[in-house]
């Protein structure tokens, strides 16, 4: 938090921007999570687990970070003690580091289900493997927030700069102030952000190279009279579904990435300039962190056909005009079989 406090019109601003930004987020979020629970199509795909886990992750964001956050942005005072800093602190870390390790588990997600065959994709994620990435993506961002902020490990070596801009004397206010050293900075950076942000690059670029490869295949094997066999009508379509959920889910990393990596680096840089990043500027990267959190269901709505059909019905309350179409009525160009779990193409 900045003490150099705002002026009675940037409160206002500042109050009706985070308004949004907190309600944004709440809804959007609470609809991914319905839409998902309710459109039966949705839940048969793997990685919308992960998206509502993630939306979970950013709704707990909105409702339990971010509105103690305004009212000390606003107030210019923190007026629920130091204990509750250090909770407030902790779910802070806790929850944005968990929203970028979905992030990263979707990006592997994709990157089994495109790059692999189908086969190996249903035997790399079982439910069990789902369970327990998900676990992960719970579990190993509290050995960066809970347990080293609540034993002081971050504020080794500065607690006096702590305590000097936890009071400011001239406005008799008390600010909820989180500072790192350098080795929790360090560690918390890498582990929270750079690690994970290097797996998903690394998996999308993989992801973006088997879907070229693969375009150029169906090319030189396209028929001289202009028409795909069934196989190869079946493998086209399949790749252009994963395909264009990856583009979708990697722009949603990309936004997350844009949200987030001003706050990193700076979170690093700052201790290796003697803490002199300006207190207003911290609060800008902070909550253009946060806007990610209510942005990640607009981009749902607006990249994916199926939760966009899936929201349409929610809000309007089931209208028949969204639902999708009885596939009953469609032709079968050919007959399938299953063969050890993997569905396969009979000509």
């Amino acid at each position: 938090s900045s003490s150099e406090g705002f002026g009675v019109a940037e409160r206002i601003v500042l109050l009706t921007f985070i308004s949004a930004v907190i309600l944004m987020a709440i809804l959007g979020n609470l609809l991914v999570m319905v839409a998902v629970c309710r459109d039966r199509q949705l839940r048969k795909i793997k990685t919308n687990y992960f998206i509502v886990s993630l939306a979970f992750a950013d709704l707990l964001v909105s409702v339990l970070v971010m509105p103690f956050g305004a009212i000390e942005l606003v107030q210019d005072n923190w007026i629920y003690g130091e204990m509750f800093c250090l909770v407030r602190t902790s779910l802070d870390v806790l929850l944005t580091t968990a929203s970028i390790l979905h992030l990263c588990c979707i990006s592997l997600d994709r990157y089994y289900a495109i790059c692999c065959q189908p086969l190996v994709y249903r035997n790399k994620m079982t439910p069990l493997r789902i369970a327990v990435m998900l676990g992960g993506c719970w579990v190993i961002p509290t050995f960066i927030s809970f347990l080293p902020i609540m034993q002081g490990w971050n504020s080794i070596g500065i607690i006096d700069l702590i305590q000097q801009r936890q009071f400011n004397k001239a406005s008799n206010s008390t600010y909820c102030i989180f500072m790192v050293n350098k080795p929790y900075a360090i560690t918390c950076s890498v582990v929270a952000f750079y690690i994970p942000f290097l797996l998903m690059v690394l998996a999308y670029y993989r992801i973006y190279v088997t879907a070229r490869e693969h375009a150029r295949q169906i090319q030189g094997r396209a028929p001289t009279d202009g028409r795909q066999h069934p196989q190869d009508q079946h493998s086209t379509h399949r790749m252009k579904t994963e395909t264009k959920a990856a583009k979708t889910l990697c722009i949603i990393m990309g936004c997350f990435c844009l949200c987030w990596a001003p706050f990193f680096i700076t979170n690093i840089v700052d201790p290796f300039i003697n803490y002199t990043v300006p207190g207003k500027l911290w609060t800008a990267f902070l909550w253009l962190g946060y806007i990610n959190s209510g942005l990640n269901p607009f981009l749902y709505a607006f990249l994916n056909k199926s939760f966009r059909r899936a929201f349409l019905i929610i809000l309007c309350c089931g209208d028949e005009r969204y639902r999708r179409p009885s596939i009953l009525g469609q032709t079968v160009p050919c007959s399938t079989t299953t063969i050890n779990g993997s569905t396969h193409v009979l000509r």
